[in-house]
């Protein structure tokens, strides 16, 4: 059903600038032009020349903002009574897309699909050479919720699920080279889900350094993976995986 996955930075509109500034630099992307009534979105463009296709988009929003997924489908509405029917409810329906909310409350929208193709964008070089590459959005449950809405993501995507090396982890796997993929995380506190940016990186260490002087804050560090925040103090982590996709 999902035709391509695209990680939707929602940033408040006072930092949005210096936000696109930032994740530009460090997914080595061009700006697209901004657009919509109020020029409030804007595309993450990989080099044209790597033959890569986007996967990464931004939007101004009032309030403090946050991710969200917008999953690109072939019918708009048997794609929204599909996600009704697991569990999700209808908070808009547009003429050209529908935002929902997950059974435990994560946004998503289902949008058009153009059958964008292409290679998802390459590993960026930071200055000291170390790899990094947003791939990942980690979608953040609470335990009382944990189950069912695992299981819904499960079936709306009909990725390949695979538990992960710690109990509270798990992924979703598409089959085919989507630029995102998910990450299931259990909290240890009930909470409405929400969702936040995940980087690989070769050198966690090196990658939030190089962060930190691009206007990042180090929160917290962890053995495989560092917490930090971004110019809007939007959370995000950078993790200890292969940012090759190997």
């Amino acid at each position: 059903m999902i035709r391509w996955i695209w990680a939707f930075l929602d940033r408040p509109a006072q930092r949005f600038d210096d936000c696109a500034k930032f994740w530009s630099t460090v997914t080595g992307t061009q700006l697209s032009a901004r657009r919509g009534e109020h020029d409030e979105f804007l595309t993450l463009l990989p080099d044209p020349a790597r033959f890569s296709a986007a996967g990464v988009k931004m939007q101004s929003v009032t309030g403090l903002g946050g991710v969200h997924l917008d999953l690109d489908v072939d019918h708009i509405p048997t794609a929204v009574r599909t996600a009704l029917d697991l569990g999700a409810e209808l908070v808009a329906n547009h003429p050209d897309y529908a935002v929902l909310r997950s059974p435990s409350g994560q946004t998503f929208c289902l949008t058009p699909s153009r059958r964008t193709k292409g290679t998802p964008a390459p590993a960026v070089p930071g200055p000291d050479g170390t790899l990094s590459r947003l791939d990942q959005v980690c979608l953040d449950i609470g335990p009382a919720d944990y189950a069912t809405e695992t299981e819904f993501w499960k079936s709306l995507t009909g990725w390949n699920f695979q538990q992960g090396r710690l109990p509270e982890f798990a992924r979703l796997r598409a089959d085919e080279p989507f630029p995102i993929q998910l990450l299931l995380q259990r909290l240890g506190e009930d909470r409405p889900t929400s969702a936040h940016i995940d980087l690989s990186s070769s050198d966690i260490t090196a990658t939030a350094a190089w962060h930190e002087t691009l206007g990042a804050t180090v929160v917290d560090r962890y053995e495989h993976w560092i917490v930090m925040s971004d110019p809007a103090d939007a959370p995000y982590c950078i993790t200890a995986r292969d940012p090759k996709g190997v």
